[in-house]
């Protein structure tokens, strides 16, 4: 199979993560078994959900080689804007794949799909893993599962393989990435008519916390302690949402929920900023819950793994990118790096594409990498 044809029967899968990925990861089992991988599942359930991840390894066992992560999982589709097809109907047209997943990241698991196919011949002296987890647009449970249970993930962690997680990157070497926190901050109040006094308008308590949660997004923007100019932006672009939930206008809001969430980058005072939320918090009598933590991603630059990367791609210099993967719950694996084709700003949009040049690409950047350490 091409990589288009890999691109497309996984775009088939409507895995959105709210959902169960297994019958993707059944296809993806099955493919990586055809390759002629050893694969082992990693399964939990999330809300009587079943959520599955496959890692297989090809090639010899033993020291080395190189470990590809990608995940499954794609974000809702609500908004899809194409009439003439869905997001899970795969369309070539103008030299671009459309369907939800394209480019985050289903193209970049079918580029090393058909990479590991056309080398399949030859003789791979050091084993080439390939991890397709779950659950990465929203807690990473699907990564950190592998890191905690995969006797393969433990393989290639005692054997120093060479990690590559598959976000796109337009084919750039990616060597650091920011982080995430999400915050939910809830006011309660009671709900009556609002023509009588009988509410408590959960909104009277949220506005005092609001105006101390602005006071605290302007000192991140503005706080020199807090920024790194490897990123841009240089801050932890923090934002806040805030919604009571009310069906009427004359009902008195018995809830008020604002969250916020923040992007945090590898040196970053993550205990401060949030030790300032939640003091706010209190102080004005609302409830506060940390809802989740991924953690940010940065490697040397200067490594040899990180030059290698660059001269195998397209020669152009590492970078950092503001969003983040699945790279900062690998911390076990020393060389690594974020590389996959497609352009972020295509994902997740209501008409989501990837460039076949990107894939034919991507196919030759993995298969370059393969050669190098694992032929």
């Amino acid at each position: 199979m091409t990589v288009v044809e890999y691109t497309s029967e996984l775009i088939r899968f409507g895995s959105v993560s709210h959902l169960s990925n297994g019958p993707v990861t059944d296809y993806a089992q099955s493919v990586l078994q055809d390759l002629g991988c050893e694969t082992e599942r990693v399964e939990y359930m999330d809300g009587g959900i079943l959520k599955a991840n496959v890692v297989g390894r090809c090639g010899a066992t033993g020291p080395g080689g190189i470990a590809y992560f990608g995940h499954t999982d794609v974000v809702p589709v609500d908004d899809w804007s194409i009439a003439e097809h869905g997001p899970f109907e795969p369309v070539v047209r103008d030299d671009r794949l459309y369907g939800r997943g394209s480019t985050d990241m289903k193209g970049s698991i079918a580029c090393m799909f058909a990479a590991v196919r056309s080398l399949k011949d030859q003789n791979f002296k050091h084993p080439v893993y390939i991890s397709c987890s779950s659950d990465e647009e929203l807690d990473h449970r699907g990564a950190i599962e592998i890191t905690k249970r995969s006797q393969l993930y433990r393989e290639l962690i005692d054997g120093g393989a060479c990690g590559i997680v598959g976000e796109p990157t337009s084919l750039d070497v990616v060597y650091a990435h920011k982080g995430g926190v999400q915050l939910v901050i809830t006011s309660h109040g009671k709900a009556a008519h609002s023509s009588t006094r009988e509410g408590v308008n959960a909104n009277l308590a949220m506005i005092p916390f609001l105006q101390d949660l602005k006071t605290i997004y302007e000192m991140t923007e503005t706080d020199k302690s807090l920024m790194n100019r490897e990123f841009d932006p240089p801050t932890v672009c923090m934002n806040i949402g805030i919604n009571d939930h009310t069906k009427a206008v004359n009902i008195t809001a018995p809830q008020s929920v604002c969250t916020a969430c923040f992007r945090p980058m590898p040196d970053t005072d993550v205990e401060s900023i949030v030790a300032r939320i939640q003091d706010a918090a209190n102080a004005h009598g609302v409830e506060f819950r940390l809802k989740g933590q991924n953690p940010p991603f940065r490697r040397d630059p200067g490594s040899d793994y990180v030059k290698q990367s660059v001269e195998l791609t397209n020669g152009r210099p590492s970078r950092t990118v503001a969003y983040g993967s699945e790279a900062g719950n690998l911390d076990e694996i020393s060389n690594l790096i974020v590389l996959g084709p497609g352009n972020i700003d295509q994902a997740h949009k209501s008409d989501e594409w990837i460039a076949l040049e990107q894939l034919e690409k991507g196919q030759n950047v993995y298969a370059n990498m393969i050669r190098q350490f694992c032929l």
